[in-house]
């Protein structure tokens, strides 16, 4: 698979969306839409991006009982999206029922990833809110282990976990990387960052780059700026 640079919209209205994205005249960047535009836009802003030839993760990270994900994905794969996610935290057999429901009758489907820990969980919250007495490096690898056996595509991890999880689950296991910030950008909120170029280094397969984008002043040359050190 070839690597790519996904642009965060997090934006709240689609018409905060569509202005930002008509900036592109020429590439046509592959985007991310979260929770917060997909609950406020539903289904309309996922096929008018889709339409523009946009290339969509759909950032919803679905975690429930196997059942009730099989049947969410399956609504989902009909919105033509290119990758989406779920939580790993909800089983093996949750993710295989993700896989069913997204597959559809012609046998394609999108990418499905899975998310091992959130960002904002350290070994602190992990041990004393969800009662989970291991190291965090152990309990994402093993959630991306099982998410590999449930036959998911990769999982979301920081750029400095990339080559971990490829040793535990091969090359051919994607690596979808937030944290991401230019050597002379703000951090922001996010403490462990790196840049495109350490990212293509470490070996992600797809960055994910919000507000060094977005809120740039020329979001074009920003976007360039990342596919050249991270694509070249």
């Amino acid at each position: 698979m070839g690597k790519d640079v996904i642009i965060a919209c997090d934006f709240s209205t689609a018409e905060e969306t569509f202005k930002f994205l008509d900036n592109f005249t020429e590439e046509k960047p592959y985007v991310k839409i979260g929770m917060e535009l997909y609950y406020a836009e539903g289904p309309a802003i996922v096929k008018e991006i889709k339409k523009r030839g946009h290339k969509i993760f759909l950032d919803l990270k679905l975690h429930d009982i196997p059942n009730t994900v099989k049947k969410a994905m399956s609504v989902l794969s009909g919105l033509d999206v290119d990758m989406t996610n779920l939580h790993a935290a909800g089983t093996v057999a949750m993710m295989e029922a993700a896989i069913e429901g997204l597959t559809r009758p012609d046998g394609t489907r999108p990418l499905l990833i899975a998310v091992t820990q959130l960002t904002s969980t350290d070994e602190e919250r992990m041990k004393n809110d969800l009662l989970i007495d291991h190291k965090l490096e152990d309990v994402v690898m093993h959630y991306a282990q099982n998410a590999k056996k449930a036959g998911l595509d990769g999982v979301v991890c920081s750029p400095l976990e990339s080559p971990v999880v490829h040793e535990a689950c091969g090359e051919g296991f994607c690596t979808v990387t937030p944290g991401v910030r230019f050597a002379d950008g703000e951090k922001g909120d996010q403490v462990r960052v790196t840049t495109p170029a350490k990212a293509k280094e470490l070996g992600s397969d797809y960055i994910v780059v919000g507000r060094p984008i977005t809120q740039a002043a020329d979001p074009v040359a920003a976007y360039r700026r990342c596919m050249a050190e991270f694509v070249g």
